[in-house]
C-alpha cells in the first residue's frame, strides 16, 4: 500500500535498508579513527607518518575507482557492484586484523577503500524509488551516515579496549557480511535503469562542470573538510591521553560533545533556510572550525578545553557535511547533478587521503599542538575563497518521464520551450535516451501540477 505523498512499502524497506548497508560499511572506515594512533603502537613500523597513511588512505581508493564504479553498475547491474565492494571491504577488514604491521594494515585499508560502492548504492536509490520520493530516500542515507560516525567515534573507542585494535577489524569484517545479508534477504527486486544523470556521472560533463566556479569552491570546501578531519585524529586521541584521560575512556568525551553538536546545528540549518542566510552561517562555520582547532592547540594539557574545542569543532563539521551538499544540489545544472556529486565526493576522498598524510608529516615534524595550528591556518584560505560562494535560495531539482508521446525533434523542442517558460523555471533539459526532462526550479514558485499538465497534453 501507498499514497502520493509517501512511500510505498516496497520504497521505504528499500531505503532503509540501503542506508543500513552504507551505514555499516562507513562505521567500519570510521571506527578506526579514533583509536589508531593509541592501540597501534605495537604494530611494526609504527610512526605518526604511518598513523596519518592508515587513517587516511582509504580515501585514495575510494577518490580513484568511485566513479568508474557507477559506472560499472549501469553495465553490469547495481547488486553485483555492491557484493564486489563488500566482498573487497571484508577482504581488506581481514587483512589488516591479521597484519602485525602498519604496512599490512595500509594494505587492508586500501582494500577497504576499493570497495567503493556509494555510486552503485545511490544508483539503486534511484532504481527503486519515484522521482517525488527520490529526495527522502536520499535524505535517509545521508543521515545514517551522519549516525553511523557518530556511532563509531564511540564504539571504536570501547571495541578497541575490550578486544585490542585487531578485533576493530574483525567486526568491520563481520559488519561486510552483515550488510551482504541485507542486499541478498531484504533488497526488493529492481531493474537497473542504467544511467540516471541526478546520480551518476556523465563523462562529457566533466569538462564544463571543472570550469564552474561556484561547483568548484564546493569542492575545494569538501576536501579541506575531510582533510581537516583525517589530519585532527592523527594527533587528537594523544592529545586526549597526554590530559590524562585513559584510551579505554576516550568515548566519555566523544559521546556528549557528538551529541551536544547535533543538538547545535539543527537552529543553524533553520535559521539559514528561513532567512536565507547559508553563506552567512556557512562562513561562520568555517571561522568556528578554526576557533576550535585554535583552543585544540591552547587547551591541549586540559580536558575541559579539549571537551569544547570538540564541541565547536563537530558543530561546525556537522553544519557543513550537512551544507555542503545541498548547495550542491541546488548549484548543478539540470541533469548534471550526477555529475557534479561525482566530482564532490572524489574530491572529499581525495581529502581524506590528504589529510592524512599532511597529519603524519606535521605530527612528526612540530607535534600535536603544531598539526592544530597548522590546519588552523586552512581555514582561513577556506574563509577567502568562500567569500565568492553563491547565497544558495530555495532551489529544487524535478525528473519527470516524458513518456512515448514525445517522438520527433519538432515536439521535444516544443516541449523544451514550454517547461521553460513555466513561472519558477530556472533550468529545463530534455534527454531522449533516458526518456526523461530535468527541470531545475525555485520552490516557492514553481508548481509540479503545471509541468505534468504539459507533458501528459
Amino acid at each position: 500500500m501507498s499514497d502520493e505523498q509517501g512511500f510505498s512499502r516496497r520504497e521505504r524497506q528499500a531505503s532503509f535498508t540501503l542506508a543500513g548497508i552504507f551505514s555499516t560499511r562507513m562505521l567500519g572506515l570510521f571506527m578506526i579513527m579514533p583509536v589508531f594512533a593509541l592501540y597501534g603502537q605495537d604494530l611494526i613500523g609504527f610512526s605518526p607518518l604511518w598513523v596519518g597513511i592508515v587513517i587516511g588512505v582509504y580515501g585514495l581508493t575510494q577518490a580513484i575507482l568511485q566513479i568508474p564504479a557507477g559506472w560499472l553498475s549501469d553495465r553490469i547491474g547495481r547488486k553485483p557492484v555492491i557484493y564486489g565492494g563488500l566482498a573487497l571491504f571484508a577482504l581488506g577488514s581481514v587483512v589488516a586484523a591479521l597484519s602485525d604491521s602498519v604496512y599490512g594494515v595500509a594494505v587492508g585499508r586500501v582494500l577497504q577503500g576499493s570497495g567503493a560502492i556509494a555510486s552503485a548504492i545511490l544508483a539503486l536509490a534511484a532504481d527503486i524509488t519515484r522521482e517525488e520520493n527520490r529526495t527522502k530516500a536520499m535524505g535517509i542515507i545521508g543521515v545514517c551516515i551522519g549516525i553511523s560516525f557518530a556511532i563509531a567515534m564511540v564504539l571504536g573507542p570501547i571495541l578497541a579496549s575490550a578486544f585490542g585494535l585487531s578485533g576493530v577489524f574483525w567486526v568491520t569484517a563481520l559488519l561486510a557480511v552483515l550488510a551482504m545479508a541485507m542486499v541478498h534477504f531484504l533488497l526488493p527486486p529492481s531493474v537497473s535503469r542504467g544511467q540516471i544523470r541526478d546520480v551518476t556521472a556523465t563523462p562529457e560533463l566533466f569538462g564544463r562542470l571543472l570550469k564552474d566556479k561556484q561547483l568548484l569552491r564546493l569542492d575545494f570546501g569538501i576536501l579541506l573538510l575531510h582533510m581537516t578531519l583525517t589530519a585532527v585524529f592523527v594527533a587528537f586521541p594523544l592529545t586526549l591521553l597526554d590530559a590524562g584521560l585513559v584510551a579505554e575512556h576516550h568515548w566519555w568525551l566523544y559521546l556528549p560533545t557528538l551529541l551536544l553538536s547535533f543538538v547545535l546545528i539543527v537552529p543553524l540549518l533553520i535559521i539559514g533556510a528561513r532567512h536565507n542566510m547559508n553563506k552567512q552561517i556557512f562562513q561562520a562555520a568555517i571561522l568556528v572550525m578554526m576557533a576550535a582547532l585554535l583552543l585544540m592547540a591552547v587547551g591541549s594539557g586540559h580536558l575541559a578545553a579539549l571537551a569544547l574545542a570538540m564541541v565547536l569543532y563537530f558543530t561546525a563539521f556537522n553544519f557543513m557535511e550537512a551544507s555542503l551538499p545541498a548547495f550542491l544540489s541546488m548549484l548543478a545544472p539540470a541533469g548534471a547533478k550526477g555529475t557534479a556529486m561525482g566530482i564532490y565526493s572524489t574530491s572529499q576522498f581525495l581529502g581524506a587521503f590528504l589529510g592524512g598524510i599532511l597529519g603524519g608529516l606535521l605530527f612528526e615534524a612540530v607535534g600535536g599542538v603544531g598539526v592544530f595550528v597548522l590546519i588552523a591556518l586552512t581555514m582561513m584560505i577556506w574563509f577567502w575563497v568562500s567569500l565568492g560562494m553563491a547565497n544558495v535560495s530555495k532551489v529544487q531539482s524535478h525528473i519527470l518521464p516524458i513518456g512515448v508521446n514525445i517522438e520527433g525533434n519538432e515536439q521535444r523542442t516544443q516541449l523544451l520551450k514550454s517547461l521553460q517558460a513555466l513561472p519558477g523555471v530556472r533550468e529545463a533539459l530534455i534527454i531522449p535516451e533516458e526518456g526523461a526532462a530535468y527541470l531545475k526550479v525555485d520552490a516557492n514558485i514553481f508548481e509540479l501540477d503545471q509541468a505534468q499538465r504539459l507533458i501528459n497534453l
